[in-house]
């Protein structure tokens, strides 16, 4: 149970479930303490120890009867019958052809398929590189390539050899109930196998930089993915945010007391002759405060997707954050965010707010700004400006972004444009950057968690 255990853990965080190793030992403890006779229990007590986010439960509850399946074993119809009936039985089933025979005996007998099969086979189906979407397709044909695929047609050719025997009709429904029965407990547990063999192959598979995603896909543009690869890159997010929450939880427990202030120990170690008894530390604030100012304009939508998705994601993991969006004109969109799901909320402030190529006006949003919230911004904040500095020829008002940059602790931009293309005809960029604290790159998954994960460091 331990080794099945550890495994199930790999398969959560896989799944982009946050699981550290001492989690994992409590849900051992809370398995022992719980018994493990009772599967239901067993759930229980484990959910307990490894899910800390309804986001969370989704991905469990889908994993557990993989690698806990509880499979009623197969029933044997023979049981109930006298000799002549059981005779009658294997002689309908000599009238059939050998793999029809052999197919039929399992399911009537009650000996199916051997898990070590149903395992082996599985893995091969596994290896095509199949993800958890595939697993009903994958089922269905290793069904078929078992036999199983018509199994209706197979049914009504033992019940008419059935029928030629004199068996009564009560038998022959009793009989082939059975089979039925037996058929559907072998297809659930073709699916269960499949599926465990893909979560095992995810958790096993080597993990690059960038958590799990897959490298090709990170170093894509967000501006040039097919609708196939944006949905794929939207899968993965999860196991992408999952990396740089734990990060950053690490970050914060390791600056609970601060970092060494050493001119302050040097002080208080004179009145010890100089022994440094007293450890004095610098304070630290834990979590950042952040503003985001996000260009949801048509070129910039699919880096808007994926910047809002992270931040959304990693919500817990700041003190305060409020987001607007702006293309011909800015809103906030915090309450939007903050109110459902993170695909539901990105998809209805994507929508709100008109799209075009040619509306884009940062200068009036960074006025309208002002004049609206600016209270939004304090010594404590970074402030956080995703944009290509495009502005259709309007007046790019450097002089608000400057004073947003006083008010704010720090300013920093971020660009999915190479700084080769800043100045180009309507990019305002290179007025834009001297004003900024900083300008990250964002062209790609890979450089946008990137940028995210700094945002959380350097605070």
């Amino acid at each position: 149970m331990e080794d099945r255990s550890v495994a199930f853990v790999r398969g959560l965080r896989a799944a982009g479930v946050r699981t550290s190793t001492a989690e994992a030992l409590d849900a051992l403890r809370a398995l022992r303490a719980a018994g493990i006779d009772d599967r239901d229990r067993v759930r229980l007590a484990l959910r307990a120890a490894l899910v800390k986010s309804h986001t969370d439960f989704e991905a469990f509850e889908t994993l557990f009867p993989l690698y806990f399946g509880g499979e009623p074993p197969l029933e044997n119809a023979l049981d109930d019958l006298d000799p002549d009936g059981e005779q009658a039985v294997r002689e309908a089933l000599e009238g059939l052809s050998d793999r029809l025979r052999q197919l039929l005996e399992q399911l009537m007998s009650g000996h199916g398929p051997s898990r070590e099969q149903l395992e082996a086979m599985a893995r091969r189906a596994a290896e095509t590189g199949a993800g958890p979407s595939q697993t009903r397709y994958l089922t269905q044909r290793m069904l078929r390539e078992m036999g199983f695929g018509d199994i209706e047609r197979l049914l009504e050719e033992l019940q008419a050899q059935l029928e030629a025997r004199g068996l009564s009709d009560e038998t022959i429904d009793d009989l082939l109930g059975v089979a039925r029965r037996n058929s559907e407990r072998v297809a659930d547990e073709v699916a269960r196998q499949i599926g465990l063999a893909i979560a095992r192959r995810r958790a096993e598979a080597p993990r690059s930089d960038d958590g799990g995603v897959d490298g090709r896909l990170m170093d894509r543009s967000l501006q040039s993915l097919s609708p196939h690869e944006a949905a794929q890159l939207r899968r993965e997010v999860t196991r992408l945010v999952a990396r740089l929450r734990s990060r950053a939880a690490l970050r914060q427990q390791r600056g609970r007391t601060g970092r060494l202030d050493a001119r302050r120990t040097i002080r208080a170690s004179l009145r010890y002759g100089g022994t440094p008894v007293e450890l004095r530390w610098r304070k630290r604030r834990l979590k950042p405060s952040l503003v985001l100012i996000c260009d949801v304009s048509t070129s910039m939508r699919p880096v808007a997707e994926f910047m809002l998705r992270l931040i959304y994601e990693l919500s817990d993991q700041v003190a305060r954050a409020r987001s607007f969006a702006f293309n011909a004109d800015l809103e906030e969109i915090s309450v939007a965010m903050g109110a459902q799901r993170a695909g539901d909320a990105v998809a209805e402030v994507l929508y709100a707010i008109p799209p075009g190529y040619y509306a884009t006006d940062l200068g009036r949003s960074l006025r309208t700004f002002h004049h609206r919230h600016l209270d939004a911004i304090d010594r404590r904040t970074t402030l956080i400006v995703l944009g290509d500095g495009r502005n259709n020829h309007n007046n790019p008002r450097t002089d608000l972004l400057a004073a947003l940059k006083r008010r704010s602790r720090r300013l920093v931009w971020l660009n999915p444009e190479a700084p080769g293309q800043w100045g180009t005809d309507d990019s305002d960029m290179l007025a834009y950057a001297p004003v900024c604290d900083a300008v990250y790159p964002v062209r790609n998954l890979r450089q946008l968690s990137a940028a995210v994960d700094r945002l959380l460091t350097d605070t």
